[in-house]
């Protein structure tokens, strides 16, 4: 059970990161191919997307003797969702306002309001207190949208407000995130992946890594980097430590997707060429363009 959910989760991975680039829509057998670089067998991939369809992520349909998978609506709604919520690593400048949302859901309710925390902590509200989170972000957008989808707006009420005291706004910080921990978690993706950077890096110059080891790292990187986009608020840089690691991070992922982006699109090329319209790639896309890429004003 374990595997098929890790399939899954690699799955939707492999459409954010790159079959949306080509139509939403792939041959299973490209697919079963592409996984068997992550070590996940046929019957895993099988089962995996069976679910997926089950769940209304993607659509089947036969062409020939042969089954493709497309994303329907749900399903690219999710990526592009993922994909606009990258702003959470890219915070404006703080306007010095804090978004207070707060809510009473009925128990009957009681399922809405489990996702609807989810639902607050992935926006990077931090709970106050008892159903009362804030965000020094401008959410008024998010909020809108999260109202009118949970069908909840005789419940909940939304404030855009200053903090008068009589703390500072950093003691507001620290109840709400363990930016400490957050900055652990930084440490040790920085520790792992600058030695692979500078590795990788070296062995691709030398044309010693193979463009399906590099679809292997590249794919991984963005697996492994995109968890941040669940545990840091994207807290505006007036409210971060001094020595906040999450900038580091950042132009490290930077540097090292740049590094895999080309070889790694030219082995997913080469396989999705096998039975796939190639011609359907999107012009726009260029691989060496990530949403999770933040150009640094340094």
């Amino acid at each position: 059970m374990q595997n098929s959910l890790n399939t899954r989760s690699m799955i939707f991975t492999l459409y954010g990161d790159y079959i949306r680039h080509y139509g939403n829509d792939i041959w299973i057998g490209s697919l079963i191919r592409l996984l068997k670089e992550f070590g996940h067998n046929e019957q895993s991939v099988r089962a995996a997307i069976s679910r997926m369809n089950k769940q209304g992520w993607v659509t089947a349909e036969r062409k020939g003797n042969k089954s493709y998978y497309r994303l329907t609506e749900q399903g690219v709604e999710r990526i592009e969702e993922a994909a606009n919520r990258i702003f959470k690593l890219q915070p404006e400048t703080w306007d010095g306002k804090w978004r207070m949302f707060t809510y009473t859901i009925p128990e009957e309710k009681r399922s809405i309001r489990d996702e609807l925390r989810k639902e607050l902590v992935w926006s990077g509200f931090g709970l106050l207190s008892n159903s009362f989170w804030i965000s020094p972000n401008q959410q008024e957008k998010q909020v809108n949208q999260m109202i009118e989808k949970y069908g909840i707006r005789d419940y909940v009420h939304f404030f855009v407000s200053e903090h008068r005291g009589p703390h500072k706004n950093e003691k507001l910080v620290e109840e709400c995130w363990d930016l400490q921990e957050i900055n652990m978690r930084y440490e040790e993706f920085i520790k792992t992946y600058s030695q692979k950077y500078v590795i990788d890096k070296s062995k691709i110059e030398k044309g010693e890594k193979s463009d399906g080891e590099c679809f292997v790292e590249r794919t991984k990187l963005v697996h492994e980097y995109r968890k941040f986009l669940f545990v840091d608020p994207g807290l505006p840089q007036e409210l971060l430590p001094k020595k906040w690691l999450g900038d580091y991070a950042a132009d490290l992922f930077s540097d090292y997707y740049k590094a895999l982006a080309q070889p790694a699109s030219r082995f997913f090329e080469d396989v999705f060429s096998e039975g796939n319209e190639v011609k359907n790639r999107d012009k726009k896309y260029d691989a060496l363009n990530h949403p999770l890429i933040i150009e640094s004003n340094n």
